[in-house]
């Protein structure tokens, strides 16, 4: 399984962007769907996901602003970020769960200016 990350760049403080990932096969598959973050230094962390049932979770920095998303016919899993930060940058990663096996896509950078 390939995810192919995509939507990142660089935007001001209070602007949008959003990412999408592509998965090679039908995500239907998939447990859970979402995406994490790699801040410079940082350890990486959960941003958001999704469960197949349309659960969602998001870390308590980012409530209100993004909205994850999932598209069965397309195969693909967005993330619509709004209002960002300047410590939203990061490089963000798409992942897949099945069965407890993880998948991961290559990473998009974000970053966020003041």
């Amino acid at each position: 399984v390939q995810l192919q990350a995509s939507g990142g760049g660089l935007v001001q403080a209070g602007g949008s962007l959003r990412l999408s990932c592509a998965a090679s096969r039908s995500i239907f598959v998939f447990n859970v769907m979402g995406w994490y973050r790699q801040a410079p230094g940082k350890q990486r962390e959960l941003v958001a996901t999704m469960t197949a049932g349309g659960s969602t979770n998001y870390t308590g920095s980012v409530k209100g602003r993004f909205t994850i998303s999932r598209d069965n016919g397309k195969n693909t899993v967005s993330l619509q970020m709004n209002s960002l930060k300047p410590e939203d940058t990061a490089v963000y990663y798409c992942n897949a769960d099945r069965r407890s096996i993880q998948y991961w896509g290559q990473g998009t950078l974000v970053t966020v200016s003041s």
